[in-house]
């Protein structure tokens, strides 16, 4: 029998949230993904960092007294988990490599007692022919699937072995199946729904704005710019932890360097290249408070939970807006403000399109790959409300005109962070690596510090008008329909016909195809349309 959840979750004489979970209500999202997959529905769930996942599939374990198995990728997490369960008294267990077969039977004793049960399995356990044999034994209420970008080759980071979970439909087809991700695009969430053979499942996109988080974009023109805005973020954090992304393991060596001669014993390093013992070691003292700064590649975040980070610095951007917005939540997860600073050059698309052009992944998965760093790359590029445009690019229930705290919309607040006017004593070591790292990248012509004539600016201004109005009719991001540097060289060079146009930049044969005639039009009698 199906269990109500208005019949469970607002019945005041079982309240469980309240008894289970010291919760007075619930995140947004989280009652309508509960609800659905109590009433035995697939659900694919996209809730941001900090937002709440796991109580999705715990709440449904002791509102119907039954197991639900989680398939998650990191022992740490799994750990972490089963003590917060167990500290607000729900049985909880995992099964995962470290343990003891001792261990192993000490769960299996617990879930045999019947009754609610959280059991957490990493994916590769969830492949073996034992696990399959138990489980279709078992009555199993729920399977969650946490991190479920990870099922998708169109994701940014794609793992072979979720791509075969789709066993979980075989072996139990009746049972519900939630697979929950901080951020995926409709693209991803098609891919992910397609693999795991889900039925008919809902669509819950939740909680992408953050209302306490400051997002601020900066060109810097070169690294000794991007140092000096690393400095000076720094400097206006005077409390917190602090996160520097990187984007390789060498530059994330050089800025840890740099800013240990700085700042002392408090900074630190986290990248793949260490071993297990110092990655563990590196992300305990984290932990404690001992480095307040941890400079980073994206192998540092899953499954990290402090409260108290005050400042995301990527100091290169990373490969597409998804890693770029689950790396940047992980700031101001307490609620208290934070800032989100992405200094971008644009020699940093050389170091990406590097790692593209060296994938041995298929021609489609590479053209995806190239798609989804334009749209980044615009993103960087773009003037319009950063919040607006990320509730926008995946589909939030959620939509607004304008966040008040971001460079777009508040470049005076005390939050940003200021251009410093101090000169950077050179760090020659850091310095000389860092450019020889991006000395290969494409030059793009910059028109950014021209100034516009009074026909430039009216052009300018009628090209950002019909931006927002197309980007409305099509509900997609303002920077997915041209960035802001393509309708700067638009205004300024003025092209006249469709051929002119292809020497813009940002302009290829699709976007021509799609918005050249409009433009055209836009740009015949700028000052009619104002």
């Amino acid at each position: 029998m199906k269990v109500s959840f208005m019949e469970i979750a607002v019945s005041p004489q079982e309240n469980q949230l309240k008894k289970y979970f010291n919760l007075s209500g619930f995140r947004r999202g989280q009652k309508e993904i509960i609800e659905s997959v109590m009433g035995g529905r697939d659900v694919l769930a996209v809730l941001p960092t900090g937002g709440g996942k796991s109580l999705c599939y715990q709440y449904p374990a002791v509102a119907t007294q039954k197991l639900v198995i989680v398939i998650s990728p990191l022992i740490a997490l799994m750990k972490d988990q089963v003590a917060s369960l167990r500290r607000y008294g729900i049985p909880a267990g995992a099964l995962h490599s470290g343990q003891s077969d001792d261990d192993k039977r000490e769960v299996f004793a617990e879930i045999n007692k019947g009754g609610a049960f959280v059991l957490y399995l990493s994916p590769e356990r969830a492949q073996k022919e034992g696990f399959h044999r138990w489980v279709q034994n078992r009555t199993v209420g729920l399977f969650a699937i946490d991190e479920a970008h990870c099922v998708s080759q169109w994701g940014h980071d794609f793992r072979e072995e979720y791509a075969q979970l789709n066993v979980l439909k075989k072996l139990c087809p009746d049972v519900p199946v939630l697979a929950l991700t901080a951020s995926a695009t409709p693209t991803v969430l098609d891919d992910i729904s397609k693999h795991l053979k889900l039925q008919k499942p809902e669509r819950m996109v939740h909680g992408f704005y953050r209302s306490n988080l400051y997002y601020q974009v900066e060109l810097c023109e070169d690294e000794d710019a991007k140092l000096l805005l690393l400095l000076q973020s720094i400097k206006q954090t005077p409390e917190g932890r602090i996160i520097v992304y990187c984007g390789t393991r060498k530059v994330t060596e050089s800025i840890a360097a740099f800013l240990q001669k700085k700042f002392g014993k408090s900074v630190g390093y986290y990248h793949a290249g260490l071993t297990s013992e110092v990655r563990t070691s590196t992300q305990e003292a984290y932990a404690k408070g001992e480095l307040r700064i941890l400079v980073a590649t994206n192998a540092f975040g899953m499954g990290i939970d402090q409260p108290d980070v005050r400042l995301v610095v990527h100091f290169q951007i990373p490969a597409n807006i998804d890693a770029l917005y689950q790396e940047m939540g992980r700031a101001g997860r307490d609620g208290e403000h934070s800032t989100c600073l992405t200094l971008y050059s644009k020699k940093d698309k050389g170091l990406q399109s590097f790692f593209i052009h060296s994938s041995e992944a298929p021609d489609e998965i590479k053209d995806a790959r190239w798609r989804n760093l334009d749209a980044l790359v615009n993103y960087s590029e773009g003037g319009e409300c950063r919040h607006a445009e990320i509730l926008t690019y995946y589909k939030d229930s959620q939509r607004i005109e304008r966040c008040g705290h971001c460079d777009s919309c508040d470049p005076k607040s005390a939050r940003r962070i200021q251009k410093s006017v101090t000169p950077l004593a050179k760090v020659d070591q850091v310095v000389t690596k860092l450019k020889k790292a991006s000395s290969k990248s494409k030059k793009i012509i910059n028109t950014d510090d021209i100034v516009l004539d009074e026909m430039q600016e009216k052009r300018m201004e009628v090209l950002k008008r019909w931006r927002r109005e197309k980007a409305k009719e099509l509900d997609v991001p303002a920077f997915v329909v041209f960035g802001d540097l393509t309708l700067r060289q638009l205004a300024v060079k003025n092209p006249r016909t469709l051929d002119e146009m292809k020497n813009i930049y940002g302009i290829g044969d699709s976007k021509l195809e799609k918005f050249g005639w409009d433009v055209l039009a836009e740009l015949g009698d700028p000052a009619r349309r104002l």
